[in-house]
C-alpha cells in the first residue's frame, strides 16, 4: 500500500468537493466511495465521475457517471487503478479513450526552490475582484478556446479559504500566468499552473509554482501534489516531485 498516494488522492478529493461548492454553477455528489463534481466548464477533467479508492465500487461510479453525463456535455471518468470492468463501465457511457494522469507529490521538506526574488516579483495572490482577468489568463495560457473555463473561477472563489488564486504579470501589467493552490487536511494541491505562450522559457512557470508551494507550506501544509503534464513534468521533478502513481481517465471519443 503507498500511503503516500493514498493521502493525497484523499486531499484532492477533499479539494474538488471545496472546489464544487464555491464555484457559481458547482454540482457535487457522494454514493458509496463514488463521487461525482460538476463544474459546468469546457474542459472533460472539470466534469468529472471518480472513485479514488483502490477497488472502486462499480455500482455507485456507474450512478454518478449517469448524473454528470446528465449535467455537462464534456465530462470524464477518473480512477486510480483501471481494469476491464471500469473500462466496460466507461465504454457503456460513450468514453471509450483513455488517457494516464500521473500523480507527483513531495514532502514539503523535500521541496527544491530554485526562483529567486526577482524571478517571483512578477507573481502576486489575486482575489474575487479579478476573476474575469484570471480566467482570461488562464485561458490564455491553457491555449484553451475562449469560454472553455466558464464560471469556474467566478463569484467568491478566489476569496474563499483555502483557496489562493495566483496571477503572473509583465511588467507592462499584461497578465502572462496563473497559479492555484488548495490546502485540505495539511496538503497544498497545486493546480492551474499555466504561462502564455509569449511568456513562456523564462522560469514563470516554475516561480508560480514555487509561489504556491511556499505559501502553502507557511498555511501548514506537510506535503503537496498535483497532476502534471508529460511537458509541465521534467519541472516538477526537478522540485523534488516523484510520481507515486498513474491514474486513468476515460473520455468521450
Amino acid at each position: 500500500m503507498n500511503s503516500t498516494a493514498d493521502r493525497m488522492a484523499a486531499a484532492y478529493s477533499d479539494a474538488i468537493e471545496f472546489l464544487c461548492g464555491v464555484t457559481p454553477k458547482g454540482w457535487y455528489a457522494e454514493q458509496g466511495t463514488a463521487r461525482a463534481a460538476v463544474t459546468r466548464a469546457g474542459a472533460a477533467t472539470l466534469n468529472v465521475a471518480y472513485d479514488t479508492t483502490r477497488e472502486p465500487d462499480l455500482s455507485a461510479l456507474d450512478k454518478m457517471a449517469t448524473e454528470v453525463g446528465r449535467q455537462a456535455e464534456r465530462w470524464s471518468i477518473m480512477v486510480r487503478e483501471a481494469d476491464d470492468d471500469v473500462a466496460a463501465l466507461a465504454a457503456r457511457h460513450g468514453l471509450v479513450n483513455r488517457s494516464e494522469l500521473p500523480l507527483l507529490a513531495c514532502a514539503a521538506a523535500e521541496l527544491v526552490f530554485r526562483a529567486g526574488p526577482t524571478q517571483r516579483e512578477p507573481v502576486r495572490r489575486v482575489g474575487a475582484t479579478e476573476s474575469d482577468r484570471y480566467t482570461e489568463a488562464l485561458t490564455e495560457g491553457f491555449e484553451a478556446p475562449e469560454g472553455t473555463f466558464g464560471p469556474l473561477m467566478g463569484g467568491g472563489v478566489l476569496d474563499a479559504d483555502p483557496i489562493t488564486g495566483y496571477l503572473a504579470e509583465e511588467k507592462t501589467g499584461k497578465p502572462a500566468g496563473t497559479g492555484l493552490g488548495i490546502v485540505t487536511n495539511g496538503v497544498v494541491g497545486v493546480f492551474n499552473i499555466a504561462v502564455a505562450p509569449s511568456a513562456r522559457g523564462r522560469g514563470l512557470g516554475r516561480a508560480i509554482t514555487e509561489t504556491v508551494l511556499s505559501d502553502g507550506i507557511a498555511a501548514g501544509a506537510e506535503a503537496a501534489y498535483l497532476h502534471s503534464s508529460e511537458m509541465g513534468r521534467p519541472l516538477y521533478e526537478s522540485m523534488g516531485f516523484r510520481v507515486v502513481e498513474d491514474w486513468t481517465v476515460f473520455l468521450a471519443g
